[in-house]
């Protein structure tokens, strides 16, 4: 059930990850395309500067649920590691309880702004796209982010294969000794 559940999280964080990829690669052409129209063609582009600054909100929150699936949040351990492993486990289960409100608020929060949006009808002011299009993906993404901190919170974190040049060298180590 555990395994599952991880590899389900892990699927939809992936998911998150590369729709935000996806995004980032169209503004990425879209800026382009308004660099030279307007130092090439004189012609400057609204649209361009207003989708960008629109679409920064939801990259920003889709890649956090597989961020923290990977461990790949910067930590301060110097006080952290001089711990006995018991009170380092504890002091762990802390930091992903404060992680896991942190992004229960912010979920609310933005649940809170698309539903508002949705009975509003607000609209961007150029490109006329309903505002709530942009805080659907950031709720999806709290979302999934919230539910991998309560599985991690509750369940811990998967023991995870060594990496790198490192996992090479004591690979290498071993079979040597035999």
């Amino acid at each position: 059930m555990k395994s599952n559940l991880l590899k389900a999280l892990n699927w939809l964080s992936l998911a998150l990850l590369y729709c935000g990829a996806v995004i980032v690669l169209i503004q990425a052409v879209w800026i382009s395309y308004g660099v030279g129209v307007r130092y090439i063609l004189d012609s400057p582009d609204g649209m361009v500067t207003e989708a960008t600054a629109l679409l920064l909100v939801p990259v920003a929150f889709l890649g956090i649920s597989y961020a923290l699936l990977n461990d790949a949040y910067p930590k301060v351990g110097i006080v952290r590691d001089k711990l006995p492993a018991t009170l380092q486990f504890w002091v762990d289960k802390l930091n992903m309880l404060v992680m896991l409100l942190i992004g229960a608020f912010f979920f609310t929060a933005s649940a809170k702004a698309m539903f508002k949006s949705i009975d509003s009808g607000a609209a961007s002011e150029i490109l006329l796209w309903p505002r709530f299009y942009f805080w659907i993906p950031v709720v999806l993404s709290l979302l999934v982010f919230c539910l991998t901190a309560t599985y991690l919170l509750l369940a811990g974190r998967p023991p995870r294969k060594p990496q790198g040049r490192a996992a090479t060298d004591n690979a290498e180590l071993s079979q040597n000794k035999q």
